[in-house]
């Protein structure tokens, strides 16, 4: 069901390669929200993903760039305010890439060189995105910029490996961008937390499957999927949210919050849950 929320507004969606991303999830729910859209992707990512089906089922035009390139940026933001007529009012950041990761080493023997690309992909292209939007002046007053991160920025998960750096630098750069950008032009930034998603990245991360399990079993209302994200970030670019910044916004079914969950003590003890019930064998929560 849509309810209008961005009718009017104009946004660069970030990082959409295939129908897996979340960003193409986002995309789509905000075409369906009344917005018009410019969908960008590295020049690669653009030739060897499928994001022309999604700019033909949204009226997007894809303009390619690269988010480490401050040039590309540049040309970037020029060619969508032409394109769309006038400032952007919302921005998703879904770029993230370890290629550590890629190439199975593990977090005490790293390759620094990668290491350096992690966090120019995952982070530093969200600091150099939002620094060459507010000197071009591209963001409109009351603006929403969002970036995707993930709860390894406050805890350690095994596999996550140098991501989990990249993704606490860009929580970083969300908030002390916030501060300046909210104090000039109202412009709010803010990342959405979310659950483990089965995605083209989301695979390249050791154990996926399991982390995605013991994630669904720890959480009260189970993982978000990308499409409940894209609902999420829909709210974040309307009006409704004109006083949330600088925040990290747990998107992951309660599992932040969660110590231990009767469905995750059950998998590495199966007698315990006859131990957890009453005299009517109904089970006890508290």
């Amino acid at each position: 069901m849509a309810y209008n929320l961005l009718k009017g507004k104009k946004g660069i969606i970030f990082g959409a390669l295939n129908d897996a991303s979340i960003a193409w999830k986002v995309a789509e729910r905000a075409h369906e929200e009344g917005a018009q859209l410019v969908l960008t992707n590295t020049p690669v990512a653009c030739r060897m993903g499928t994001i022309d089906e999604l700019a033909a089922k949204t009226g997007s035009k894809v303009i390619a760039a690269d988010a480490t390139s401050v040039e590309d940026l540049e040309m970037l933001f020029s060619e969508a305010q032409k394109e769309l007529g006038g400032q952007i009012d919302f921005v998703l950041h879904s770029c993230a890439m370890s290629a550590n990761m890629r190439k199975k080493r593990p977090y005490d023997d790293l390759d620094y060189s990668l290491l350096d690309k992690t966090l120019d992909i995952s982070a530093i292209s969200f600091h150099k995105m939002i620094q060459v939007a507010k000197k071009m002046d591209a963001i409109a007053e009351n603006g929403s910029i969002l970036a995707l991160t993930y709860v390894a920025s406050h805890r350690t998960f095994f596999g996550y490996n140098d991501m989990a750096d990249a993704k606490s630098l860009l929580e970083s750069i969300a908030r002390s961008f916030g501060y300046i950008y909210g104090r000039e032009k109202g412009v709010r930034i803010n990342t959405i937390s979310q659950s483990p998603t089965f995605t083209t990245a989301g695979g390249g991360i050791k154990g996926f499957d399991g982390l995605y399990d013991f994630s669904d079993r720890m959480s009260p209302l189970g993982n978000a999927s990308a499409d409940e994200c894209a609902d999420y970030c829909v709210v974040m670019f309307s009006d409704l949210t004109k006083k949330v910044t600088m925040q990290t916004l747990f998107h992951d079914g309660g599992f932040s919050n969660m110590g231990m969950s009767l469905r995750g003590m059950t998998q590495y003890n199966k007698s315990f849950i006859d131990e957890n019930r009453d005299e009517n064998g109904k089970i006890i929560y508290g």
